[in-house]
């Protein structure tokens, strides 16, 4: 299996992230619902405080038009209580002005002295089905626009749904003086590959077989060479991992034991993604596994059923799961945003079997943080670090 090149190819660690159920996807049996497990800022911060307590280097926090928190409103309230950890805020490129975004994302960096993240997001607004091309266009424009707030003393921007002419961007200025945080970014049609090319920095990707994810990659490096750039690759995945690996496969059936497919449809559908490119990839590989879900041997599609997006989980004993994770790094993948149901509690179990045989990094840590007093260093041809 072919690697690509990875910006990161010097490291021998990785970034091992956790997720904040933000968006109402907390269960200890999917699709019943869980008063106990409800978004909230005392259930969600308390999965970020744990992860953080446990060694986890980064935290996903998602974005829903339907249900849940204010992401950025979150990310903000837990940058006082959380002081080793980065926050992954994801951000919906044209919800906010991309000035008054610039603004908000400087504001936060600051409150988290350059622990901040960023997922980009490109996706229709409520009552809006805008075709795919614009979409990207806005959000290309909405991601450029706010790296010239990050590293120009202006903004002067003259696009299709964007205009701006001598904007300064003083106000604007994150903690992070060397390009701004970094940009993560998840999307499978041509246009997504573009932007990522283009203007992201780390392209991550939904959990798919091996070979599947290879080719992925090397569709996106092909992007990102022709505009002179070299990526960093990672993984969204769920994990279950126990003692044994029948233990792990037992806790996955019973995870789903109480599933409604029906209702498990609804869930899928009520999310604004649900017609995406990604999301028909996660359920072909549904239909490509086994008569126990499994599209490979550790590989179970079985939370897909009540989930939209992320659809699949690494199930296994530690060494098991250690093996895989070990497989994709060697594929060239250095960031992993890992999930399981219930969050805490499954942050508790790999943070403790898994986690500790780990080398994990920071990956903003390893390109050189370099702090807001620190002269910016001049960037050209669009580098970023």
């Amino acid at each position: 299996m072919s690697v690509v090149p990875v910006r990161s190819q010097d490291l021998d660690s990785a970034e091992v992230s956790w997720f904040a159920a933000l968006c109402s996807d907390d269960y200890a049996l999917l699709g019943v619902p869980d008063g106990a497990l409800r978004s909230s800022f005392a259930h969600c911060s308390d999965i970020a405080r744990t992860a953080e307590s446990l060694g986890f280097r980064n935290i996903l926090c998602p974005s829903s038009y339907q249900v849940g928190q204010d992401t950025l409103s979150f990310v903000a309230a837990c940058a006082p209580l959380t002081n080793r950890m980065n926050f992954l805020a994801a951000i919906r490129c044209g919800e906010m002005q991309p000035i008054m975004l610039a603004r908000t994302v400087a504001t936060l960096d600051h409150m988290l002295k350059g622990r901040l993240t960023l997922n980009v997001i490109s996706s229709d607004f409520p009552g809006e089905k805008a075709d795919s091309a614009f979409r990207y266009k806005r959000s290309h424009e909405v991601v450029e626009i706010l790296r010239q707030a990050w590293t120009r003393e202006t903004i002067d921007f003259d696009g299709e749904v964007y205009r701006f002419s001598g904007v300064p961007t003083d106000p604007a200025k994150p903690y992070q003086q060397n390009g701004g945080p970094l940009l993560y970014f998840g999307g499978y049609s041509p246009d997504a590959l573009e932007l990522c090319g283009a203007q992201c920095d780390v392209y991550l990707m939904w959990p798919e077989p091996k070979e599947a994810l290879a080719q992925r990659m090397r569709a996106v490096h092909e992007r990102a060479a022709a505009h002179g750039r070299v990526l960093d690759y990672g993984l969204r995945v769920h994990v279950i991992v126990r003692d044994t690996e029948a233990e792990a496969r037992e806790y996955a059936e019973h995870l789903v034991s109480a599933l409604d497919d029906e209702y498990g449809r609804l869930i899928r559908e009520r999310a604004h993604d649900s017609i995406s490119l990604g999301v028909a990839h996660q359920a072909r590989a549904r239909e490509l596994a086994d008569e126990f879900g499994y599209v490979e041997p550790h590989l179970w599609t079985g939370i897909g059923r009540a989930r939209s997006g992320c659809g699949a989980a690494i199930v296994g004993s530690t060494d098991q799961v250690l093996s895989e994770l070990e497989e994709y790094r060697k594929m060239g993948i250095r960031a992993f945003i890992l999930s399981g149901y219930p969050h805490l509690e499954e942050a508790r179990h790999f943070g403790t079997k898994v986690l500790p045989q780990l080398k994990t990094c920071s990956l903003p840590h390893e390109y050189g943080r370099v702090p807001f007093d620190t002269p910016p260093t001049p960037l050209g041809n669009g580098e970023r670090r």
